[in-house]
């Protein structure tokens, strides 16, 4: 393989002024919208975005245009627009994307660090949004700065960084929308918000699964009483939604039992996960925190991929009804709430998921108890488009370039809405989704980290990126 390179102004001005003011904006508690109602109240939001806002001002200068824009009851914008270069003009833009608003707090972070106070470790910055995703706007900035200090002649380069991805994006078509004319057919279109399978090699997602919150609740008393008195009498709520989730769930296996919820997997997606599964081998499951003797759902590096990125899945991430265990007493609960979390294929249609589920779990229940099933959000999955042939080369080329290793493709788990909501709009785009989101990096959850080399490196690829673009085929 060959050597990687990485350009000393790429790594100075990270280390320099990025850094400072990365770790100011962890230091901020903007949760999403979802998870702080009161956001335009507690001002986290509007700190964060001006903080990024003047940041970007001082670094371009006359270079771009930053501006924040604002909508009645949504959250804000930032927009980056830098011109064509005279001999670009001909060629649609280029949009890159990223998000500012974070995930809550979660518990269980290590001694020394936790979600707002920012910590570089060996290479890694811990904190909450550092890498999901507050990264991308300053990775952006430093790709913008490089390509005019080489002269680089770009088509329009637009910057949109949104505040409400982690609760679905609900704002970003309403901006979409007020864009439209001022952003014309983008050609290309860059995502920095997925994953990475490592930290070896550059890594982009070809697509993404979708995701359906649905709160599912049984009640079986108008109050509690005595467990003891009730007890064979009474049925359990608890057990009311056991056997509602065995309907759509093996237990055994984790496998989801609605065959209508199965998509047939492209034979193009099938072999870029044999070729990711090749690479990452055991890494696959050894990058999460498994507890004690805890195996994976299954060992074969290419069934698990398979599975995570092309099959439905369920997680219960939450419950209501269920006391402490500290002052659980001996009384029969007369409701409990479950929140549902299904992953679908990417290709599955929403609609088709809702109607499916809703199907299953609202007929009939055990011992004719009132059941209700509320759908909060059901969001689409992505499948992208084919890669162009120049696309596939840079990619390739400027990963053997800064990482010293091939550029692998690779579905994602995860969702991001506004990736089907843009290729439904601009479906003749050419879509890079890459992120530095790769093993024990624990986006969402505790001890969140930035894996600060491989942001650089993505960086020095960005701006390769931009001037292949520039010079491909129009």
């Amino acid at each position: 393989m060959s050597q990687p390179t990485l350009p000393a102004t790429v790594d100075h001005f990270w280390q320099t002024s990025i850094l400072p003011a990365l770790e100011d904006y962890i230091r901020i508690p903007n949760r999403s919208p979802a998870f702080d109602p009161d956001w335009k109240a507690h001002g986290h939001m509007d700190r964060a975005i001006r903080l990024v806002r003047d940041w970007c001002q001082a670094q371009l200068r006359d270079l771009a245009r930053v501006e924040i824009h604002e909508r009645a009851g949504a959250t804000p914008l930032l927009w980056v627009e830098t011109q064509s270069h005279p001999s670009q003009t001909d060629r649609p833009p280029v949009l890159l994307y990223g998000h500012l608003d974070k995930q809550p707090e979660f518990d269980g972070w290590r001694s020394g660090l936790g979600p707002w106070t920012p910590v570089l470790l060996d290479g890694r910055l811990y904190g909450r949004g550092g890498a999901d995703d507050g990264y991308a706007i300053f990775s952006i900035v430093a790709t913008l700065r490089q390509l005019q200090a080489g002269g680089i002649p770009c088509p329009r380069l637009l910057t949109l960084i949104e505040c409400s991805e982690e609760s679905g994006s609900p704002d970003l078509a309403t901006y979409l929308e007020g864009f439209a004319e001022r952003m014309g057919t983008p050609g290309l279109i860059v995502c920095l918000d997925a994953e990475c399978g490592n930290y070896e090699q550059l890594w982009y997602t070809t697509s993404l699964r979708g995701n359906l919150i649905a709160e599912l609740t049984a009640q079986t008393l108008t109050q509690g009483v005595h467990s003891g008195t009730a007890g064979g009498i009474v049925p359990s709520s608890f057990q009311i939604l056991r056997n509602l989730l065995d309907r759509i769930e093996d237990s055994r296996n984790g496998r989801i039992r609605l065959e209508a919820l199965h998509v047939t997997i492209p034979s193009d997606r099938e072999a870029e996960i044999r070729q990711a599964a090749r690479t990452l081998q055991k890494l696959v499951w050894e990058r999460f925190p498994f507890a004690g003797s805890t195996r994976p759902r299954s060992e074969d590096p290419e069934e698990a991929l398979l599975e995570n990125t092309w099959a439905p899945t369920l997680e219960i991430t939450g419950a209501d009804g269920l006391p402490p265990v500290r002052i659980g007493g001996n009384v029969l609960r007369p409701h409990t709430t479950l929140k549902l979390s299904f992953r679908l294929p990417p290709t599955l249609e929403v609609s088709r998921a809702v109607s499916v589920l809703e199907e299953a779990l609202e007929a009939p229940a055990p011992f004719q108890a009132p059941v209700q099933l509320q759908v909060i959000s059901a969001m689409p999955g992505w499948n992208a488009p084919v890669t162009a042939p120049w696309l596939k080369r840079t990619l390739d080329a400027t990963s053997r370039r800064h990482f010293g290793q091939p550029a692998l493709a690779m579905g994602t788990g995860g969702s991001i809405p506004f990736m089907k909501m843009l290729s439904d709009r601009y479906p003749e785009a050419q879509y890079f989704v890459t992120g530095v989101l790769g093993p024990e990096s624990n986006a969402h959850g505790p001890n969140e980290f930035l894996h600060l080399p491989t942001a650089i490196r993505l960086t020095a690829c960005l701006e390769d990126l931009l001037t292949a673009y520039a010079e491909s085929p129009r």
